[in-house]
């Protein structure tokens, strides 16, 4: 008996009907999100620093208390289904924001390519592009702006 290819689960379902293991492992692990922004308030532009949150590991890309990172940092953003649709600064190739489109994920997406590496292999990662927000004094943080793009 043949066997019928299944389709993975980002092309079945909306970012809504996904189990909590599946939303997460959406998540590319660039780590662009975790990238210090400042928002003009009389403009909405959206300036991008170079600078990460203290909370990430930059070389892994992952955030080190990921469960706490709510509470511990209270401009961080749990991300959801509405939110992954408004947000315009998310990187255009973040898979939320992709899939909140109707677009694809990447080749390089760790759930395409099988592997957590080809997300930084691509340079589509901050991995060996930021500092931390512990290394620099915060009176400086406007120094560190690089674009108002989204692109590290």
């Amino acid at each position: 008996m043949d066997q019928i290819a299944k389709k993975p689960f980002w092309k079945t379902k909306t970012l809504g009907e996904m189990t909590p293991e599946e939303w997460e492992s959406l998540c590319d692990g660039c780590a662009r999100c975790c990238l210090i922004k400042f928002q003009d308030e009389e403009t909405g532009k959206v300036y991008q620093t170079n600078v990460a949150c203290k909370l990430l590991d930059i070389y892994h890309c992952r955030c080190t208390s990921y469960p706490e990172r709510a509470r511990r940092v209270p401009t961080c953003l749990v991300l959801n289904e509405d939110l992954a649709k408004q947000l315009d600064w998310m990187p255009e190739t973040c898979a939320y924001r992709r899939l909140a489109n109707g677009q694809d994920l990447e080749w390089w997406h760790p759930l395409v390519s099988g592997s957590p590496k080809t997300v930084h292999q691509a340079r589509i990662s901050v991995r060996n592009r930021v500092v931390s927000e512990r290394d620099i004094d915060p009176e400086d943080l406007e120094d560190y702006i690089i674009d108002s793009d989204g692109d590290a």
